[in-house]
């Protein structure tokens, strides 16, 4: 009969790994939903309260960039508008 080992074979230890990370991904994933929830709550609070939500989340993309990339953005968004005569 073979003699059992008590030791951790490597199949053990990466599947304890992988169990883990797969677990700590999934609380994240919770996590990030109830993120997810708590922001649609404040676009809703903001709705109610009068603001446009679409231009709130366009000014929310636009902090999210620099200065300089907000300048390109805009200086080829009025290019293009002037092209089309929309100015």
């Amino acid at each position: 009969m073979a003699e059992e080992n008590s030791e951790p074979t490597t199949e053990t230890v990466a599947a304890g790994q992988l169990r883990a990370f797969i677990e700590r991904i999934e609380r994240l994933e919770e996590e990030k939903q109830t993120i997810a929830d708590d922001i649609k709550d404040v676009y809703a609070e903001a709705k109610g309260t009068g603001f446009d939500t679409k231009a709130v989340r366009t000014i929310i993309r636009l902090r999210k960039k620099d200065q300089a990339e907000r300048q390109e953005e805009e200086a080829i968004l009025d290019l293009y508008k002037s092209a089309l005569g929309m100015q």
